[in-house]
């Protein structure tokens, strides 16, 4: 894994992490007069919970622009490099993809207390390698609408995703190995709410 080593990364990661931590769940919410969406529903700052407001126009506008700042991170150093580090710029658009989701769930500006990353890294695959992104959509959507569970339908596309780079032989492997890890990791409540039968389901104000 050359691109841990190059003296580029550290600026692909932060680039990615600046992106990645504009909280627009937040941004919007506030700027539609409905206050802090941390004080409502799970307290996240992410889609899910900002269509707990009833504002279904501002949860996919949040969803949208969370994805599109993991897309536009990934691209932006992929471009940024292509000239100085050739060899290395497809390599950096993986650590600015861990740098992007890093932003979204751990951003300086909300005290490290951000969203879940699902949809952040969602836009990252889009913007690294599309059919990864378009395998998390079906298999959400599948089991979104049949149990209308969204933390259990994005674990699983998740994990659908993990299956699919290792069984392609896709590049950045390790990468999204530790953004799995990472995005279970913020599901901890969530996973030990669907073990109790207690976690909302879509669409829930509570």
């Amino acid at each position: 894994m050359s691109q841990l080593f190059s003296t580029y990364a550290p600026v692909a990661l932060l680039i990615g992490y600046l992106l990645g931590s504009i909280p627009f769940g937040l941004l919007l919410t506030s700027a539609a007069g409905l206050g802090d969406v941390r004080n409502i529903g799970s307290g996240n700052i992410g889609a899910t919970n900002v269509l707990r407001t009833g504002r279904t126009g501002l949860a996919a506008a949040t969803l949208v622009l969370d994805a599109l700042k993991g897309t536009v991170a990934v691209l932006f150093v992929y471009y940024f490099f292509r000239e100085r580090a050739p060899f290395e710029a497809y390599q950096l658009m993986y650590v600015a993809a861990l740098g992007a989701v890093l932003g979204h769930m751990f951003p300086v500006w909300l005290k490290f207390e951000g969203g879940k990353g699902v949809a952040t890294w969602v836009g990252v695959l889009i913007g690294m390698h599309w059919p990864a992104a378009l395998v998390f959509a079906l298999v959400w959507a599948g089991l979104a609408a049949w149990k209308r569970y969204s933390s259990l339908a994005a674990l699983t596309a998740v994990v659908a995703v993990f299956i699919y780079y290792s069984v392609s032989g896709q590049a950045g492997m390790l990468f999204i190995l530790i953004m799995t890890i990472l995005i279970f990791g913020k599901h901890t409540a969530n996973i030990k709410r669907l073990l109790a039968g207690e976690e909302s389901k879509i669409g829930a104000k509570t």
